[in-house]
């Protein structure tokens, strides 16, 4: 079985966590190249001009519209917009559990599959960069620190990751590490702890503000 066929499989078996059932809806993609030994995750950095998240690495995403009459929908449309990957590229393999952002939002995230060497194109107005990510990375990288919070009576640690890019070095932090290490723990089995009991007291912490 490829990388990609386990990831298919382990999602399609999944039952994602809800969370924020009543709050504004938020739909993003976690973009993952069809390469069966060193798949990679697509990622960006936002526009340092925009008013919320400014700066961030983040998925490709964005607020529910009536219009997208579905969650998923509404990932595609907007990667559609930011990143310019068709909705017809996206093989979409599964769900991941709902998170709610400090904005408010229930976020839901979707997998999907696209080509290799699919071009991409960041919206100025949006998308400040793109950048990939293999997936083997996170397996060994140690967190550049870990960032405390409480979610629903759990304190958690989430690990924030650097990555160097054609040059650029890239911070993978917050909601967007809490969504990548629940994907690599569901399916690559990179059992990444999020929860405040790791064991190396050594890494720096801080309080999550994002």
């Amino acid at each position: 079985m490829s990388i990609i066929q386990q990831i298919a499989s382990r999602l399609d078996s999944y039952e994602p966590k809800e969370f924020g059932q009543e709050l504004p809806k938020a739909g993003v993609l976690v973009p993952i190249t069809r390469n069966h030994v060193r798949p990679e995750v697509i990622l960006t950095r936002r526009s340092a001009t925009l008013s919320t998240h400014s700066g961030q690495v983040a998925f490709p995403g964005g607020k529910y519209d009536l219009e997208d009459q579905t969650l998923v929908n509404t990932a595609l449309r907007e990667t559609h917009e930011e990143v310019g990957i068709d909705p017809k590229s996206v093989e979409v393999l599964g769900e991941l559990s709902r998170i709610v952002s400090l904005h408010g939002l229930q976020v839901n995230p979707f997998v999907g599959v696209v080509d290799e060497g699919l071009e991409l194109k960041p919206n100025p107005h949006e998308i400040e960069s793109i950048f990939t990510v293999p997936l083997d990375y996170f397996a060994e990288a140690k967190p550049k620190r870990r960032d405390r919070m409480t979610f629903k009576g759990m304190a958690l640690a989430v690990p924030s990751y650097e990555y160097t890019f054609k040059g650029n070095t890239y911070e993978i932090w917050g909601l967007t590490a809490m969504i990548l290490v629940e994907f690599l723990n569901l399916t690559l089995d990179a059992n990444i702890t999020i929860f405040d009991d790791y064991k190396n007291k050594r890494e720096p912490d801080v309080q999550l503000k994002r």
